[in-house]
């Protein structure tokens, strides 16, 4: 928003800011966890990511900064950092108490412009961590950052369902790997089982046909080639589903 832009740029003048996406819907929370960690990995190393979809901004959730090996992300601990986070390897995370890094004026309602827009400003003019913050080792996970394992089944959820009608999962190449997936996987979803192919690219199987494979961000996909997953299996964003070897 401008008005975050405009502390950022009054602290210091010399930040490229750049948008990663203006489409998230509103209070989603998984939506941003996801475009965030879709994006981060390509920034350069040492970027301040502000990250600030914030149902409960005024209540007692805690504004965290954390450190990756990779960059800095500040925003509220209510799982939009999540992914990104845990992607790169945290370091430490930093609770941000330290007014002196805030605006004078702290509103209920735009923490956003209040308290992680200086906060990111202060981070790029080379201000460290620490001086932010206590030092903490809690951060919440929400639900859809998790991948539960029980006996011979994993169980996750749907993050994101794009505009081709993928089902993008939170599973991850490493998850299947435990499981000794390999070629075929069976996925259950709250209307369908199915048994697909784990393939390299939708024109694995023939048109219309439904393929599993991971996607360009690393993530699990559900596709039908030259068609919609989402409307065949009638799945929708933050659906249940669970995975088991062939």
């Amino acid at each position: 928003m401008a008005e975050m832009k405009a502390v950022i740029l009054g602290i210091s003048p010399s930040a490229n800011i750049i948008d990663i996406s203006h489409d998230i819907e509103k209070f989603d929370v998984r939506m941003a966890a996801y475009a965030l960690a879709c994006a981060a990995p390509y920034f350069p190393k040492g970027t301040v990511h502000v990250a600030v979809v914030d149902p409960g901004v005024g209540t007692r959730r805690r504004p965290l900064l954390v450190q990756t090996q990779s960059a800095f992300y500040v925003g509220p601990d209510n799982g939009v950092l999540a992914l990104a986070t845990d992607n790169q390897g945290i370091e430490h995370i930093f609770e941000i108490t330290n007014p002196k890094f805030m605006l004078t004026r702290i509103s209920n309602t735009f923490h956003g412009r209040d308290i992680f827009a200086p906060v990111a400003a202060h981070l790029a003019n080379g201000t460290q961590p620490k001086e932010f913050g206590p030092e903490t080792k809690r951060i919440s996970t929400p639900k859809f950052a998790r991948v539960a394992r029980k006996r011979n089944t994993l169980t996750g959820e749907v993050l994101h369902i794009d505009g081709f009608g993928n089902l993008i999962t939170n599973f991850r190449e490493e998850e299947l790997d435990s499981m000794d997936i390999k070629e075929t996987v069976n996925i259950k979803t709250r209307n369908h089982k199915l048994r697909l192919k784990l393939g390299k690219a939708y024109e694995d199987v023939k048109k219309k046909e439904a393929v599993a494979l991971f996607g360009s961000h690393g993530f699990l996909e559900v596709s039908v080639n030259q068609g919609n997953a989402g409307t065949a299996f009638e799945v929708k964003r933050g659906d249940k589903i669970t995975l088991s070897k062939a």
